[in-house]
């Protein structure tokens, strides 16, 4: 049984608990807690599944599980249009990859996840949310905050973190309870996906001395299986936004997977990554993020092409301040609306085409096109141009140098005494 001891105002003491939303997925962990709540908390469970776009999950599959286990109400949510327009848009505006590399599509879902989560929880009654993060993780920090701040009346309870089983007793009791579970001793990863991408964690991959099996990737053609030739797309964006997909015009919600496609069979997106959790611990992932690789490479581009130097400079830092909330799940954190502000401001002029190139998991822009472009080729170019003063340069270099050589000019006679 869970400790009676609050260590957080939203946890839930067990007699608090009588009627749960658990964010139920279908798998090892949140299939065993469907179990383990009705037992331990006597409590009624309605079992909430979001689709955000899980390319293999069969949704009628997992309700029905979930109604064999027990639950009360078997729910599905389809979150993949929210998904896209409100947590993914933003982050291709910031060009969030944390720490430089993870894309965030598990960090972008899990505070809008928990929204829905705490909606459904008021419309049938319940009084806790449970979810299946480990004590390890960034999810129980990504999920219990976002409930915490959008509905202070809920509790949580997290029997992962409680039962500290790990995931061979997991499996054994499931296997003892006869609940049906994908996973095995043989093949344990863990897996989270959506319509951004994928990780795969546990096993072989916690070993940073073994190179990752090809069995862990389920989406992406590995490279050197990919085909001997380069495949172009061409990405059209408007507002910052991919809005068509070589030529063809098309929903941020559709384009994804069809970018995705294309990126799969040429092995693109593959990462295998070193990452810093917001809870202390340095961790490898391996990240299957198709779209996100091509779709943020070519964004990234195009605003280069159309903001000066000085937004440029800017921008990148202040990218990476967006991944890092993000990442760390502080979604209604007050700074990040104002970066919003920001990315919205310097994403209305992102628009143009750019072509990326993709051949045995690389993604290479090769052609950018913009009416917003700071690029004009009479100026840049070394061929006679009457219209740049090359002239004037020396006088520019001299002003451009001027507190530099005075300062170099002072310390090297302070050292001469």
């Amino acid at each position: 049984m869970p400790p009676v001891q609050k260590t957080a105002q939203y946890l839930a003491l067990p007699h608090e608990v009588h009627r749960v939303v658990l964010l139920y997925s279908g798998g090892l962990d949140t299939s065993v807690m469907l179990k383990w709540i009705q037992d331990e908390y006597d409590a009624e469970v309605v079992a909430l599944c979001i689709n955000l776009g899980q390319p293999e999950d069969d949704f009628t599959e997992i309700l029905e599980k979930a109604t064999n286990l027990g639950a009360i109400e078997s729910l599905v949510v389809d979150a993949r249009e929210e998904f896209a327009r409100d947590y993914v848009a933003p982050a291709i505006k910031a060009n969030a990859r944390y720490q430089g590399g993870y894309p965030l599509f598990t960090s972008l879902g899990r505070p809008l996840i928990a929204k829905l989560a705490v909606d459904e929880a008021r419309r049938h009654g319940c009084d806790t949310i449970a979810h299946g993060c480990t004590g390890k993780g960034n999810d129980q920090v990504r999920i219990e905050a976002t409930v915490a701040t959008l509905a202070p009346e809920l509790r949580v309870i997290a029997p992962v973190r409680e039962w500290q089983m790990g995931r061979d007793e997991e499996i054994a009791y499931a296997n003892e309870h006869g609940i049906p579970v994908s996973s095995s001793v043989e093949r344990p990863y863990s897996i989270d996906d959506n319509l951004w991408g994928r990780s795969s964690e546990g096993g072989v991959i916690e070993d940073l001395t073994q190179a990752v099996p090809d069995d862990v990737f389920q989406l992406i053609t590995p490279p050197r299986k990919a085909p001997d030739r380069t495949e172009d797309v061409v990405l059209g964006f408007v507002d910052g936004i991919p809005t068509s997909l070589n030529g063809v015009e098309m929903a941020l919600v559709d384009l994804i997977p069809a970018v995705a496609e294309i990126a799969c069979r040429n092995g693109v997106g593959i990462m295998d990554h070193i990452e810093d959790r917001v809870v202390g611990l340095k961790v490898r992932d391996v990240y299957e993020v198709p779209a996100a690789t091509v779709i943020l490479e070519a964004h990234k581009e195009l605003e280069k092409l159309v903001c000066t130097g000085r937004e440029n400079a800017l921008k990148a830092n202040l990218d990476l301040l967006w991944a890092q909330l993000a990442y760390e799940g502080l979604w209604y954190e007050p700074l990040l609306a104002d970066l919003n502000a920001f990315m919205d401001r310097v994403n209305s002029k992102v628009e143009g085409a750019i072509t990326v190139r993709l051949y045995k998991g690389s993604a290479t822009v090769v052609i950018r096109d913009s009416p917003w472009a700071l690029y004009d080729r009479t100026l840049a170019t070394f061929d006679a141009d009457p219209t740049f003063s090359q002239n004037a340069s020396p006088g520019f270099i001299e002003l451009f140098s001027l507190q530099s050589r005075m300062a170099h000019q002072i310390s090297e006679g302070r050292k001469k005494g």
